[in-house]
């Protein structure tokens, strides 16, 4: 029971930090500059493809990206994408490509000022510090995504191999098939411990990231289904009202929900670490309450 009313507390807490810190806003600032940097840093995976060879494996890349948005978002985008990604990019060094890799690294810093805020924490470093280290996620971020891919591309062709010796693993397909999957979500999961301890200023651990990072997980899943849901059931609903904008406005709306739900999750490592120290002063209060009447 006490529990339950401690992890009610933190809840309650976190809201309120959220609304004293403008979470909602910054949300908003999260989901345009996720949007705007979203293209940007499909061009630079594709010239990083095309640099070392592999072209195709940026087609794959963003398939993996694009399982994680709701079949209703994510089919109109897909088309989009493919348009962007059928053109040769071969211009890794040229100024297009440095523009393209300055844009996506807004992103970045949009999660970076969300985080500060959830963790109640300013930032001393430089622009220029700041910008190269959000630069750097980026390039770090698209070499992930091709490598991933490049195990994504070849797995099912060592599965296939396998089979034509082994026969009777056919069984074990779907299971395969299933962690192909979770390589996905093993992504996203990373990348939310990385940020949450290294974007934000200032030194956490890692265990003291988890809870934000769990809650965020869990409320990602439940939002995407009942987005996804929604959408199924009221197809025209968003078409009815922002007619041919229907689609950017579907993605734009789904990425302020994933950001809310994120800055709620740095909210919620905050208020856990907001109400250690309370707890840790109380102590110390009660501690040289004590000694005072002991020497008394």
């Amino acid at each position: 029971m006490h529990a339950l009313r401690q992890s009610f507390a933190i809840l309650l807490l976190a809201y309120n930090r959220m609304n004293l810190h403008d979470g909602w806003a910054i949300a908003s600032h999260i989901a345009l500059s996720g949007l705007f940097s979203f293209f940007p840093f499909l061009i630079l995976l594709t010239a990083l493809a095309s640099f070392f060879g592999a072209g195709a494996l940026a087609d794959d890349a963003a398939d993996l990206i694009l399982q994680v948005l709701p079949r209703e978002i994510g089919e109109p985008i897909a088309q989009e994408v493919r348009n962007v990604l059928t053109e040769w990019r071969g211009d890794l060094l040229t100024i297009g490509a440095v523009l393209s890799l300055y844009f996506s690294s807004n992103g970045i810093e949009a999660l970076r000022v969300g985080l500060n805020r959830a963790y109640g924490v300013r930032e001393n470093r430089s622009f220029v510090v700041t910008r190269l280290e959000s630069i750097f996620y980026v390039v770090i971020g698209a070499a992930v995504m091709l490598a991933f891919a490049f195990g994504i591309v070849l797995g099912p062709l060592g599965w296939g191999t396998l089979l034509n010796y082994f026969p009777a693993l056919i069984d074990f397909t779907r299971i395969v098939d299933l962690l192909r999957l979770g390589g996905t979500s093993l992504l996203i999961v990373a990348a939310l411990l990385i940020t949450h301890k290294y974007l934000a200023a200032g030194e956490r651990s890692l265990l003291s990231v988890l809870p934000g990072v769990a809650v965020t997980l869990f409320l990602w899943l439940l939002g995407g289904f009942v987005f996804g849901f929604y959408l199924a059931q009221f197809p025209q609903a968003y078409a009815t009202t922002y007619g041919g904008l229907a689609t950017a406005m579907m993605a734009l709306i789904f990425l302020y929900t994933l950001a809310v739900i994120y800055i709620f999750g740095g909210e919620i490592n905050g208020a856990v670490a907001a109400m250690n120290r309370a707890a840790a002063k109380r102590r110390r209060a009660r501690a040289t309450h004590y000694d005072d009447g002991f020497y008394w």
